[in-house]
């Protein structure tokens, strides 16, 4: 199995061309792009053919994505990104109601169109704000996948559960549709304090042997990306994480 790692758990902790070198010695055979890692995509793309990594998957902005699409495209050809990934939506841009973000999904399902006839996958990664609960009593998360029934999703685990939800009827529910997981812990009570509350893969709470073992018999996930969000050691993060899971 080839597990991938999110480079922004990486960015402070740069130079990238250190820290490429290290997930490869360590047993990464992919990673996956944000905007920190897109400037230069020529030698990035060396330095990722230099240390025995590829990157199939990448996050790009709503606004990168409507409205630079041929940038998108041109970034994504040059890595070898096959699958494009909406990231994030800014908190003064998210809606406060159902219509407002099934409006949301009808953007990611245009997006998505575009995508497809490019001969892109595309998904949308979500965090905790798509499981709390508006006034209506229902979810975010269902407007979106609702109203974009063709495009895929990112399940990041950790924040479905920081966002106060199970993951495993989504993973029921919706398993086809999930194409790429975020594999990132929580941590236990009383330790991550300066990790803004995540920890290495595996020394956390949430049952990631259980949840592989769920992903690969119930999901369409062909990417599995390690992620922390605030490591205060990267070195250390990336070395047990993938220790914990090749150990699954």
């Amino acid at each position: 199995m080839n597990w991938s790692f999110q480079l922004y758990s990486a960015r402070n902790f740069l130079p990238w061309t250190d820290v490429l070198e290290m997930l490869g010695k360590l047993g990464y055979a992919e990673v996956e792009g944000f905007g920190g890692v897109y400037d230069d995509p020529k030698a990035f793309r060396a330095e990722l053919d230099k240390n025995g990594l590829s990157m199939p998957t990448g996050h790009f902005s709503i606004d990168a994505l409507e409205k630079d699409f041929d940038g998108v495209r041109r970034i994504a050809e040059t890595l070898g990104v096959k699958l494009l990934i909406c990231p994030y939506l800014m908190a003064e841009d998210r809606p406060s109601d159902a219509a407002g973000w099934r409006a949301f999904g009808e953007r990611l399902a245009k997006v998505g169109d575009v995508a497809s006839k490019a001969g892109y996958g595309f998904a949308w990664h979500n965090h905790d704000f798509e499981f709390k609960t508006l006034a209506d009593g229902s979810l975010p998360q269902d407007h979106i996948l609702s109203s974009a029934p063709n495009i895929g999703w990112e399940m990041d685990v950790a924040w479905v559960v920081r966002g106060g939800a199970d993951p495993l009827p989504w993973i029921e529910k919706h398993g086809q549709r999930i194409v790429a997981v975020h594999v990132k812990d929580m941590a236990k009570p009383g330790e991550g304090l300066d990790e803004d509350g995540w920890s290495d893969v595996g020394h956390g709470t949430i049952d990631w042997a259980g949840l592989i073992k769920v992903l690969r018999a119930k999901s369409a996930a062909k990417y599995f990306v390690m992620e922390q969000d605030n490591p205060n050691d990267i070195e250390r993060f990336a070395r047990r994480s993938i220790a914990t899971v090749k150990s699954y």
